[in-house]
């Protein structure tokens, strides 16, 4: 099998969520009021210039030009090709994302928005040209043959996912993949004035996990992308390092979740009785899945991600979250929270395919090894 870098698979799915940020909430789809077909491909310019827009805008684009001008150099792409590609090809994506916010009600298209935008885009196209120019995508690449086994770019690009999930509102700290009791909900409405109809479950009145059961849910919330990581990291002490940075990065990303949603007084609440058994005993368990191979994690990891999927599914909405869901969906972080809460739902089932994947490979004897 080819060897891709993971910039492509990093771009591809970054690239799907700057469409998602770009296209939220996706519903009405309505025709512009008294517009004109042709007036469709003016953009207006904004009469109002938040703050929060200018940068997210400017630095949202940033990175899938980055991404996408690598991907193109580390698949021995012709420099020139690999700049004009993203640097055309972007602009024009950001220029139909905003022509199509027209027949959006709940989105204003904008020159700006446009222009920031493009911006980003080629500065990132720049950034990578540079890096490769003075060598550094080489010693990535370097880098990763010493830590990662082959075919790894899926796992890397998962796993660099995996934060953004812990940005929306969970009902429980790194718990992921609440998708089924949504589609369980979606499946109630669709089938509502029908033979088939059933209420659906009312979460609010569902009693709370048990401290043991969410501690446990804690634990494999970390436990799962350790397990992910470690089937496709070469052994030895990188091991070890790269599970203290899975904590480090869960404690990270669920304060800034947290100072998000209930304010920096609030930063650290997420830390409760439960919550500290629960990363000690997945750390704990990760270090000791450092010394299996990298098939038998991909194995536990499938055990540890369905379990994980089942408590998630199974715990209650907390009223504090609901207005916290409500406060992202009617404020700024409108995009953010869309693009956040579909990574955190689907991120463990996609997790469960690759892992599948990597458990029917065999392991070829590491080229790196004696060094």
């Amino acid at each position: 099998m080819r060897r891709r870098s993971s910039a492509t698979w990093l771009g591809l799915s970054y690239g799907g969520l700057v469409i998602y940020a770009s296209l939220y909430p996706f519903w009405p789809w309505v025709w512009p009021p008294g517009m004109e077909p042709a007036s469709l491909l003016r953009l207006p310019w904004p009469r109002y210039w938040p703050s929060f827009d200018l940068w997210a805008n400017a630095l949202g684009y940033f990175p899938l030009g980055f991404l996408v001008c690598a991907a193109l150099l580390r698949s021995r792409v012709r420099t020139l090709p690999a700049l004009w590609w993203p640097g055309l090809g972007l602009p024009l994506l950001s220029y139909l994302m905003e022509v199509l916010q027209y027949f959006l009600p709940q989105r204003v298209p904008s020159l700006a928005d446009w222009l920031l935008n493009s911006a980003g885009a080629e500065a990132g196209v720049l950034c990578a040209w540079l890096l490769h120019r003075f060598g550094a995508l080489e010693r990535w690449h370097g880098w990763r043959e010493r830590w990662l086994a082959p075919h790894s770019a899926g796992a890397l690009a998962l796993l660099a996912l995996w934060p953004v999930g812990l940005l929306s509102p969970l009902p429980l700290p790194l718990g992921l993949g609440q998708l089924l009791p949504r589609l369980r909900v979606l499946a109630a409405e669709a089938l509502e004035d029908t033979p088939w109809a059933w209420p659906p479950n009312d979460d609010l009145l569902a009693p709370a996990l048990p401290p043991g059961l969410e501690a446990i849910a804690v634990a494999l919330g970390l436990l799962a992308p350790c397990m992910l990581a470690l089937s496709v990291t070469r052994p030895g002490w990188r091991r070890v390092v790269l599970v203290l940075g899975a904590l480090a990065l869960a404690v990270l990303f669920s304060t800034c979740s947290t100072m998000l949603n209930y304010g920096p007084e609030h930063a650290w609440a997420w830390l409760s009785p439960a919550t500290l058994p629960g990363l000690a005993v997945g750390s704990g368990l990760a270090l000791l899945a450092c010394l299996m191979s990298r098939r038998a994690n991909a194995a536990w990891g499938l055990v540890v991600l369905t379990a994980m999927i089942a408590l998630i599914s199974e715990a209650p909405t907390d009223p504090y979250l609901q207005q916290s869901l409500q406060a992202w969906e009617q404020g700024r972080f409108i995009n953010l929270y869309g693009l956040a809460q579909w990574v955190g739902w689907c991120w463990p089932f996609v997790t469960l395919g690759w892992l599948m994947f990597g458990v029917t490979q065999r392991e070829a004897p590491s080229r790196l090894g004696s060094r």
